[in-house]
């Protein structure tokens, strides 16, 4: 990876977690009711994490991604629109720093997405799809 991709990385990492921390600061929008969602995705640092979103959210959409991966990054403009037009509350996993949750997610390739209903997985999507599978899949939840 060149000097230049690494800054774009890096620059994207601080850009989400100054995101993180003011949906935290807020604690409406992250921590929301089962009728509010997040307009973003939210970051998922542990099974904890993951537990407590799908315990509070009625309908969860998990992105299990890497950044190294192409497939994954061209499905994050999807995903973000996707946290920010509809009511589901969606949820990113860094395979790579969250290696034990995407394992408890079964994620063995990757992007893998898992649809939580309830509180229970209901589905199930791996590789890149495009936005009407997800519209049609969170309209049946």
């Amino acid at each position: 990876m060149s000097d230049t991709e690494d800054d774009e990385l890096d620059e994207i990492r601080k850009q989400k977690a100054k995101r993180l921390r003011e949906q935290q600061g807020d604690g409406t929008q992250a921590a929301g009711g089962a009728g509010t969602s997040p307009d973003e995705p939210v970051q998922v640092s542990g099974m904890d994490d993951l537990e407590q979103l799908v315990s509070k959210h009625q309908v969860v959409l998990v992105d299990c991604y890497a950044d190294w991966c192409g497939p994954c990054k061209m499905m994050e403009p999807v995903i973000e629109e996707l946290a920010g037009s509809t009511d589901a509350t969606v949820a990113k996993v860094d395979v790579d720093a969250n290696q034990q949750v995407a394992a408890q997610l079964g994620a063995q390739s990757i992007p893998t997405f898992v649809l939580f209903v309830d509180g229970e997985p209901a589905e199930r999507l791996v590789g890149a799809q495009d936005q009407a599978t997800f519209e049609q899949l969170l309209a049946q939840a």
